[in-house]
């Protein structure tokens, strides 16, 4: 398994990373224990999860079991320090989190509270913030995003304010390391420039969606990424498993991402399937899985920490850990920048 370090933290982990959103609707208990145990006898180490999980419908009755269930394995193995565990607090927006109120300084040693008891831990190694208060372009926002009503001493204040109070946690032994989600080359700079500042812990991480199919990164958060040592985490790979090539043709298998959620979150669209098509070419051509390719791609980006992937069932687990030293040569790599050029952002 290919390892890294997390931006300036020393804390090394598995490039690949095993995501948790669906454990506690789609996944029982008993699933879940079994994907970690099978990720890490291959090797991950790094496990992500959030306040706010599972999906599949998100819901105030279901809030938190994803913690619950990761904090049950710790409980029942004793193999804590054997994982790099990663949680989120939740941003503006979601009523039945704390009444929907955005991140404050008053709100992270709430919110890591409820974390800390769920998981039955008494640290976190990496503590992200799901989306920042003044919203984010991701999530398909990007096509209507105006920045224009943001206040920029607000805002600067806001990060300031939250450093201090992440840094009483780190002294406090109850988290290793800060990350963002959902972030702009803009917003990582300040918080790389507030951190200066105030002598608040640095962020170590940024989860953005990366794949084949959405490289808005490449642009700026790239740059950025490379400039201030900030580790990208990305998520949905796989683009919510439209680059299987499982979705062609209409179809829409039973307990499938599609089934529970007819638009993909915004990424059902013509124009995606004919991308996809043009990626499983390049991967036919090739002789690759075109799962294996996928990830890969994403793994060896220059600015990539590791690669957060889901899967609903073991044997999906197993199909991703097969090619899991891939390594995507030049020829490859060329038919992805082409189809690339081709099939630029489709959704």
């Amino acid at each position: 398994m290919h390892m890294t370090t997390l931006g300036r933290t020393g804390i090394e982990v598995s490039k690949f990373c095993l995501g948790s959103m669906t454990w506690g609707t789609q996944n029982t208990l008993e699933e879940g224990h079994a994907q970690i145990e099978r990720a890490l006898s291959a090797g991950i180490n790094f496990v992500d999860t959030a306040e706010m999980y599972p999906v599949n419908p998100l819901s105030a009755e279901t809030q938190g079991r994803t913690e619950e269930v990761i904090g049950e394995w710790f409980a029942a193995s004793a193999r804590r320090k054997d994982v790099v565990l990663a949680t989120k607090h939740s941003g503006e927006g979601i009523s039945y989190v704390r009444d929907g109120a955005m991140i404050t300084a008053e709100s992270i040693p709430q919110a890591l509270d409820g974390s800390l008891a769920r998981l039955k831990t008494d640290y976190i190694d990496l503590y992200q913030f799901h989306w920042p208060n003044r919203g984010s372009y991701m999530f398909r926002k990007n096509w209507l995003y105006d920045p224009t009503n943001q206040s920029r001493a607000e805002t600067l204040q806001n990060m300031e304010d939250c450093l201090g109070a992440l840094q009483r946690e780190v002294d406090r032994g109850r988290i290793r390391a800060f990350g963002m989600s959902n972030e702009s080359a803009w917003g990582l700079t300040q918080w790389a420039n507030a951190a200066e500042r105030t002598d608040g812990p640095r962020m170590a991480t940024v989860q953005n969606e990366y794949s084949l199919m959405c490289r808005l990164a490449d642009t700026d958060v790239a740059e950025t990424c490379h400039n201030e040592d900030i580790g990208m985490l990305s998520f949905s790979p796989l683009a919510t498993g439209l680059l299987t090539g499982k979705y062609q043709n209409g179809a829409v298998p039973d307990g499938s991402r599609l089934s529970l959620s007819p638009e993909l979150g915004g990424r059902k669209t013509p124009r995606a399937f004919e991308a996809v098509q043009a990626y499983l070419d390049v991967a036919n051509k090739h002789g690759i899985d075109p799962v294996h390719m996928a990830m890969a791609f994403v793994r060896d980006r220059p600015f990539m920490a590791s690669v957060i992937f889901g899967a609903t069932s073991v044997a999906q687990l197993d199909h991703i850990l097969e090619g899991a030293e891939l390594v995507l040569n030049d020829e490859v790599m060329k038919d992805i920048d082409a189809a690339h050029r081709a099939h630029p952002m489709p959704y």
